[in-house]
């Protein structure tokens, strides 16, 4: 879940840091007022791409930083790509004068489609005429699955599935 967003010298922000709550949160408001402008700085830290043309002072370079909370499923994302594990995930992303792009997990550095890969696992972005994860039949199982409150059972149910289809290709 997104803690906190900060966005420096992105579009028309000079300088931005936004502090989300625990659950459900919105961004509303009039034509303009610059939601798309914040959702872009997001998707910069979902692995979008970047360029110069963001630069609000195009001799300074673009920094946007979020900050995650952790759970299992990211942990084991950020052990299996041997990333730093926090209770905490800190996505920053810079973007230079001259369009180069750098990206950091925990300040590790990574590559975009790492950061592709974690940002679909950290944030579901529903605008207008979109629905991204609500679609996907995986998105929905985790959801009951998380519903239900059996993730224990689902976790063993993974494992012993994973050594049986291991078994069946040796066995082949």
């Amino acid at each position: 879940m997104l803690t906190s967003l900060t966005v420096r010298n992105y579009a028309l922000i000079d300088e931005l840091h936004l502090q989300f709550g625990e659950k459900l949160n919105i961004i509303t408001g009039e034509t303009g007022a610059g939601k798309s402008i914040i959702l872009g700085a997001l998707g910069l830290l979902l692995g979008q791409r970047a360029d110069s043309s963001a630069l609000l002072d195009k001799n300074s370079k673009c920094i946007v930083e979020g900050e995650f909370s952790s759970n299992k499923q990211l942990r084991e994302y950020l052990d299996s790509n041997e990333l730093d594990t926090e209770d905490k995930i800190i996505i920053r992303r810079e973007i230079t004068k001259e369009g180069k792009s750098r990206a950091f997990v925990n300040d590790t550095p990574v590559n975009v489609t790492q950061l592709k890969e974690l940002g679909a696992m950290l944030v579901d972005i529903h605008s207008q005429h979109e629905t991204l994860l609500l679609n996907k039949s995986g998105f929905q199982l985790s959801v009951i699955d998380s519903f239900a409150e059996h993730q224990d059972e689902v976790d063993k149910y993974r494992l012993l599935f994973r050594e049986y289809t291991v078994l069946k290709k040796t066995t082949r």
